[in-house]
């Protein structure tokens, strides 16, 4: 198990990483979709601007027959894609369509209801607290002592857990009323895969980006953070856990995403602070590459990185 929130000073490892690109004009995105014939298996691509003929594109030799076969016998289909890349083409740097994505996730919140009725399916076990925790043996134990329990209690589970300060949460919890919701990313071998925040209460979900464009309101989440404050007022802390899908999620992914929600939500960083108001507020103007380029600026994620990069290495037999 691993313990997600940083010290007091909030200070994190300064790290550069380097954007992985696939080929000139387009942002690799890890993705679990795939539009044949455009581009590679697991890879989703966000337009960055590109002049490159379709012919020089890398991934044109390994799909040249099916996009010549789409090209005979539906040519209709072939030109309106085609029609569709110069769309692309003439777009802004960092365009893209949130606003209606984000007008999709606000259709999604209302069906989350209060505090606690917006979990998936996959997370039906009530996670109150007193599941993990006998409240009353511990409530005249100090803030230190009590940490110390939780830590013990999750650190042999396969999980990320974390005591956060009450001031603290205090921050996080005001942004995330203001902001119920923000785009976070993963490293990746291949790029970045996108993942969607959403508050329902004080619990967190994490819903892939992907699956909440094809799938919609009904998109699973796969993993959800657990904020308990019912110490907050007498020991001025707040307990937090997490449910993984280890389907789609290992630890260091979940700790990941878990260190972001700080990063972005217990910031005092003005330009963070207009990111995540500009996600919920001006979606129009919303930038996916400003998330990542903050990501990178932390050092967040550089664990991960250098992993898929052995991964790439040292391929599995």
């Amino acid at each position: 198990a691993l313990p997600i929130w940083l010290g007091g000073d909030g200070e994190m490892a300064a790290a550069v990483l380097q954007m992985i690109c696939a080929h000139r004009g387009f942002l690799a995105v890890r993705s679990r979709a795939l539009l044949p014939g455009v581009v590679c298996p697991g890879v989703r691509a966000f337009s960055m601007r590109s002049e490159t003929p379709l012919e020089e594109n890398p991934f044109y030799g390994k799909y040249e027959d099916k996009i010549r076969q789409l090209r005979r016998s539906k040519p209709e289909v072939f030109n309106a894609l085609m029609e569709k890349r110069n769309e692309i083409k003439k777009q802004p740097l960092g365009y893209t369509t949130q606003a209606d994505f984000v007008r999709a996730m606000e259709e999604k919140s209302k069906n989350l209801g209060p505090q606690r009725s917006g979990r998936s399916a996959e997370f039906t076990e009530d996670k109150v607290l007193s599941t993990f925790l006998n409240i009353e043996m511990v409530k005249d134990k100090t803030a230190n002592e009590i940490s110390e329990i939780w830590k013990q209690y999750f650190s042999l589970k396969d999980t990320v857990y974390a005591v956060i300060p009450g001031a603290s949460f205090d921050v996080l919890w005001n942004r995330a009323k203001a902001c119920p919701s923000f785009l976070y990313a993963l490293p990746r071998r291949e790029g970045y895969e996108f993942y969607m925040g959403q508050w329902s209460g004080t619990e967190l979900h994490f819903t892939m980006l992907i699956n909440i464009q094809t799938i919609g309101e009904t998109a699973p989440s796969q993993m959800v953070l657990y904020h308990y404050c019912e110490f907050q007022a007498e020991k001025d802390i707040v307990l937090m856990k997490a449910d993984i899908d280890t389907t789609f999620l290992n630890v260091m992914d979940a700790q990941c995403l878990a260190n972001q929600v700080q990063l972005f939500y217990a910031t005092s960083s003005p330009e963070i602070i207009k990111l995540v108001d500009t996600f919920n507020h001006r979606p129009g103007d919303f930038k996916y590459l400003s998330v990542i380029s903050h990501l990178e600026q932390s050092g967040l994620g550089s664990e991960l990185r250098a992993l898929h990069e052995t991964d790439k290495q040292n391929p599995r037999p």
